[in-house]
């Protein structure tokens, strides 16, 4: 087997190198010239005298002999070693594609090889020129040149590209490198010099091709979009743009998103494309563009999404077919096609096509927003089945559908509990599918949510709830108040005909006392049934809490920190002060009980208020609440907050949490029927753990002209006046159907002075007047009584006599009659129970006013 030897390549020689370092020959002439002295001097010596130098010339020689043998072992010395490590270095160089060059620190040059030359057009290597010589003539390429200097003066790396024109006319691109290198004590500087020119030709080619791409998808026939995972759209061509009336010039990357182009629920409805994790799913979707200017466009979709292995959905690129008149040769069916399309899309019903299994095939954007989650879905949780919360209806849809796949008609609608923590609830109707040709439908489901439904029916139970506990504790409260008013009359006569010292007095004084506690329950009563008299006053509610805040302080304690909070420049306020100020005082006692029977430490109760504007109602989410001007309270404790179970029983008169004997449960009520008869609103707000808050919210009031000229009231006037003279004379016509009543009003009125007619009805009452009328000055009467009610009467007696004064009596608030009475009837109203003394001075003052005239 023989071998034929391949010709060899001479190596490269550079075109300059002077890195070499030669021998000086002089100092090799003087040292020969130094031996040759000293042999022709020791050649004149003779004998013994010329020994001694020849034998030191001979030891001096010799060290110098060992000396370079020994340096030469250790490498000291290098004789051809090193010399062919640099020829190999310059050789690799010296024959490198790209240009080299190596200068001093004087800027000479070192080193080039011929790649250089060749770059730099120079014919020679005389002819060499550094780096910055040779661009000194192009701008641009001596600006690049000055900071690669910089740094290689700073001891840093650089590469520059730059454009430049060559000696002899022609264009280049070229990449400049440049690095520092020490070397035997010195820093050179190391200039690399590329041509790069076909690189940059070729990049030009490609991003001319790429611009006609774009410039092609741009004004292609059909819209084109892309959009990230968010929705956020990154890509839309101009021919959608001009569609949509939209200006790509101001339009950036993701300032636009999928529900800004897409009209109603359009959005959901491409979001509910079911997954291929790690694939690519497409899908038809038919919907309505949206206009900047809101006018819906007919388009049908191909939307293509990419899912990530996670299940995640990426970016999605969507091919938008214009759907719109005159867009397809088909007129009539196209038309028909979009006119079903948006009927289908924009119906308040959530409708989807399922087949045998329950597998939802098509869907409209109103059921992709129901139930968008779970159609998102892979396989068999793809179902309508999977779209309900409880087993019991997940069954009893399921029986529902096979029903309708067996071509069953009247199938009865399906209640159910959608998923999640929101409460939805839907009904669902399912129907057959008459012309069905395969099982991919088998039954079609509409879907009608009744969340706000099955609310509004719950808010409205609880109130008719209310209403009826309310008009059975209003009548309650009424029969106690003929009761109690007897009570209280009664001990008062025997309190006037008996001496303190008097053993007894104390005891009708304990009777009468509990009376009054009676009294102030059965008030409690009326004003959660809002038969309460109120008396309504132009109030400052910062004022008021001002002025109540050390009571306050006092009845919560020292374990519970109160802090009031007032909002700025609240508005004014119609309201009775002392129940008001009772609402207050309610819920703040009710605030420190809550915390102390769990907390011993107690904690804190915190009172805002602040004004809230008609656009800002609708952010408290109470939409019972109209959108009008409100000044809002919040007390807000750190309790263990409201239960679930009780928050909606909270407002029931006798309701309470405490131990038996420890409360009454009629402290909330009464504030809900506060707040509610000055046509306010309340809320309870709570998260267990985590506290309770009460929201009470009162209509601003505009104050008129008259109500202007005097400033808002805050607490009462301190101090009692002088007791004032309540005897009195005339005659006074009394009409009470209770007896016990009726009786004691008499001899109260007649131990006064005055002379008293007494009737049992308004019929008989009529029957008096006839008699009496000329003589009678006061018609004192009961509101509620059998055959002929107070206001009837008073109609009656005004046709005959039209200035006769008249004092209603009820324990019924003064609005639930006043408005069965004549517009503009005068009138005074003594609310039941009521004391001696009330009575006697509500007739004094009575007689005492002009005819026509309201008493004082």
């Amino acid at each position: 087997m023989s071998s034929v030897a391949e010709p060899s390549t001479p190596p490269a020689e550079p075109a300059i190198d002077r890195s070499g370092r030669t021998g000086s020959i002089g100092l090799v002439v003087l040292l020969a010239a130094v031996l040759v002295g000293a042999g022709l001097a020791i050649s004149f010596l003779k004998g013994e005298a010329a020994q001694p130098w020849i034998l030191g010339l001979l030891a001096t020689l010799s060290v110098i002999g060992v000396f370079a043998l020994f340096a030469g072992a250790v490498g000291v010395i290098q004789l051809s070693a090193r010399g062919a490590r640099d020829d190999l270095a310059r050789g690799i160089v010296a024959g490198d594609e790209d240009g080299v060059l190596v200068t001093d620190q004087a800027g000479r040059i070192v080193f080039a090889n011929e790649a250089y030359l060749d770059l730099t057009r120079a014919e020679n290597a005389g002819a060499a020129r550094t780096v910055e010589r040779v661009f000194a003539g192009n701008s641009d390429v001596a600006e690049a040149i000055y900071r690669l200097s910089q740094s290689a003066r700073a001891g840093r790396r650089g590469f520059e590209e730059a454009r430049a024109t060559l000696p002899d006319g022609r264009g280049a691109w070229f990449r400049i490198g440049v690095r520092p290198v020490s070397r035997a004590g010195q820093v050179e500087t190391v200039w690399t010099l590329s041509d790069v020119t076909g690189e940059r030709e070729r990049h030009e080619g490609v991003f001319q091709e790429l611009q006609h791409a774009v410039d092609f998808l741009d004004h292609a026939p059909a819209g084109f979009f892309a959009a990230s995972g968010d929705g956020a759209i990154v890509y839309m061509n101009a021919t959608l743009a001009g569609w949509l009336d939209q200006d790509l010039t101001r339009v950036g990357p993701g300032s636009l998103r999928l529900g800004d182009i897409l009209a109603g629920e359009g959005a959901a409805l491409v979001g509910a494309v079911a997954p291929r994790p790690g694939a690519t799913a497409t899908d038809i979707i038919d919907v309505d563009l949206r206009t900047r200017s809101g006018r819906p466009v007919p388009a049908r979709l191909l939307h293509a999404v990419s899912w990530g292995p996670d299940g995640e959905p990426g970016a999605s690129r969507t091919l938008v077919l214009d759907r719109g008149p005159g867009a397809d040769v088909s007129e009539p069916l196209r038309a028909a096609e979009v006119r079903f399309a948006r009927f289908f899309n924009n119906t308040p019903l959530a409708i989807a096509t399922v087949d045998a299994k329950g597998g939802i095939g098509r869907a409209n954007a109103p059921f992709a927003k129901l139930f968008g989650d779970r159609m998102k879905s892979e396989g068999a949780d793809r179902s309508v089945y999977a779209c309900l919360a409880a087993d019991r209806d997940r069954a009893a849809l399921e029986a529902a559908v096979s029903a309708a796949a067996r071509g069953e008609g009247d199938i009865a609608p399906v209640e159910a509990t959608l998923p999640g923590d929101s409460g939805r609830s839907a009904t669902l109707f399912v129907t057959r599918v008459d012309d069905r040709d395969s099982d991919d439908e088998a039954a079609v489901v509409y879907a009608l949510d009744t969340t706000d439904q099955r609310a509004l029916e719950a808010k409205f139970a609880q109130s008719q709830k209310m209403n009826a506990v309310g008009q059975l504790a209003g009548g309650v409260a009424h029969d106690f108040n003929n009761v109690l008013t007897a009570i209280i009359g009664y001990s008062d006569l025997l309190l006037a005909n008996h001496r303190p010292t008097d053993p007894s007095f104390q005891d009708i004084m304990q009777i009468k006392q509990n009376a009054n506690r009676a009294a102030s329950l059965v008030r409690q009563l009326l004003a959660f049934s809002r038969r309460q008299t109120l008396r309504p006053q132009v109030i400052a509610l910062g004022d008021v809490l001002a002025d109540v805040r050390m009571l306050l302080s006092r009845l919560v304690g020292e374990k519970v920190k109160l802090e009031v909070v007032q909002g700025r420049d609240l508005w004014l306020v119609k309201a009775d002060l002392n129940q008001f100020e009772q609402v207050v005082i309610n819920l703040v006692v009710n605030a420190r009980d809550a915390m102390m029977e769990h907390n011993p430490d107690g904690g804190s109760v915190t009172i805002r208020t602040r004004n809230v504007p008609a656009p800002e109602i609708a952010a408290l989410g109470h939409s019972e609440v109209p959108a009008a001007d409100f000044v809002l309270i919040d007390v807000e404790d750190t309790g263990p907050g409201i239960p679930d179970k009780i928050i909606d029983q909270i407002f029931e008169p006798f309701f309470s949490t405490k131990e038996v004997g420890k409360g009454t449960g009629l402290g909330l009520s009464t504030v809900y029927g506060i707040i509610k008869q000055t046509d306010g609103y309340v809320f309870a707000l709570s998260e267990p753990g985590k506290g309770a808050t009460f929201r009470v919210l009162i209509p601003r009031h505009t104050p008129s002209a008259q109500e202007g000229e005097s400033a808002p009231v805050g607490m009462p006037p301190v101090g009692d006046p002088p007791p004032p003279d309540l005897t009195g004379s005339g005659t006074v016509l009394l009409v009470e159907d209770e007896d016990a009543v009726r009786a004691f009003g008499a001899r109260a009125l007649a131990s006064r002075g005055y002379t008293v007619l007494e009737a049992r009805s308004g019929v008989e009452a009529l029957e008096v007047m006839q008699e009496h009328g000329a003589e009678v000055q006061l018609v004192v009467s009961d509101v509620v009584m059998p055959e002929m009610d107070g206001p009837s009467l008073l109609r009656e007696l005004r046709k005959t006599q039209p200035s006769l004064r008249i004092i209603f009596v009820s324990g019924y608030a003064e609005d639930a009659f006043k408005k069965n009475l004549p517009e503009g009837e005068t009138f005074s109203f003594l609310p039941k129970p009521f004391s001696l003394k009330q009575l006697v001075q509500a007739v004094k003052e009575t007689m005492g006013a002009a005819p026509g005239e309201k008493p004082r």
